[in-house]
């Protein structure tokens, strides 16, 4: 069983409700034809009805085991609207405001998890990974103890003996434009915990550089070095090294040449990157090139499971994250 078989074995065992706000969408209804015809998840689809059921029948899916839920019309709406009064008023929500903001699909399915009417929500293909994340961090907000939210991809590359059978967690490449050290020893502790749940990997974290033990002198290279103390200190059992350039953390010859000394090199499986650019353009390089699976990306930090989708998602990638979803939700 490969790990997307195993990915969706567990979610049909978990049997999550994810509440997915794009009900119109045409990959969304796809995908919930096959998440539901699969006992993938339950699903809540966010929208109007008329117009779900209109573009179902245009498209020739079934949704017909999935539950629509029209903001404005759901017996939900007005609990929603005061609880999210009640979280935002000292922000300056009064109730005019709040009952605009939670006839929104995004804030309205968002609000239905906080509320425990469903274990996780789906959303990105059409929407920015802000407009996701926004009403998470507003009304779900992060997991005690963590600062930031962070992503992380999982990465299958076809006939590759790197990583973990060419297996590799990507992080942070979603999220976080230009991560301090602290956000970065975050996002590899995260990371490595998401190996080890997610993908029952033993992690192996490389904290990527254009440096390796201080060939180069500059701050982004301090930046990174900074992290892997942080993340020495706060994860004393954790397998994690850095600065250190990517040929030298996944080849074993070049590891060695570079960093004999090091626990990882040649060896990692689990990569974090220092900023947004290289992270989003090393995963796409990778997808593309290698023609690897990119499966993600996952949020981390949040209090409960939101994840985000790439506006350039197919329906296998929906589905794919809904099941990511809903096994998150289990643990």
């Amino acid at each position: 069983m490969n790990f997307i078989e195993s990915l969706r074995a567990k979610a049909v065992k978990a049997q999550k409700t994810i509440i997915l706000p794009e009900g119109c969408e045409p990959r969304t209804l796809k995908a919930t034809e096959i998440i539901v015809r699969e006992n993938i998840a339950k699903v809540i689809l966010v929208g109007n009805e008329e117009k779900i059921k209109a573009a179902a029948k245009e498209l020739g899916v079934c949704v017909c085991g999935a539950q629509i839920v029209d903001p404005v019309k759901s017996e939900h709406f007005e609990e929603l609207v005061n609880a999210f009064y009640e979280l935002r008023k000292a922000k300056g929500v009064d109730m005019e405001k709040a009952r605009t903001m939670i006839s929104d699909e995004v804030y309205f399915a968002t609000m239905m998890v906080k509320m425990g009417y469903a274990d996780g929500l789906v959303s990105g293909a059409i929407h920015t990974t802000g407009d996701t994340i926004k009403p998470a961090l507003q009304i779900i907000k992060t997991k005690p103890g963590i600062k930031s939210v962070s992503s992380t991809f999982v990465m299958i590359v076809p006939n590759c003996d790197m990583g973990s059978n060419g297996m590799f967690l990507f992080g942070d490449c979603a999220v976080n434009p230009n991560p301090t050290s602290e956000e970065l020893a975050e996002n590899a502790i995260l990371t490595a915990q998401t190996a080890k749940s997610f993908c029952d990997m033993d992690p192996k974290v490389a904290m990527l550089s254009f440096s390796t033990y201080g060939s180069a002198k500059h701050e982004f290279v301090d930046k990174v070095a900074n992290a892997v103390k942080i993340v020495r200190e706060t994860a004393p059992d954790l397998a994690v090294d850095g600065e250190i350039q990517a040929d030298a953390a996944m080849v074993a010859s070049v590891g060695k040449t570079k960093c004999p000394s090091s626990p990882i090199a040649g060896q990692a499986n689990v990569l974090i990157f220092p900023d947004l650019q290289s992270g989003n353009i090393g995963y796409k390089l990778v997808q593309r090139l290698a023609k690897a699976e990119a499966v993600g990306p996952f949020l981390q930090g949040i209090a409960k499971p939101v994840n985000d989708l790439s506006r350039g998602c197919s329906v296998d990638d929906i589905v794919n994250v809904v099941a990511a979803t809903a096994v998150q939700a289990a643990n």
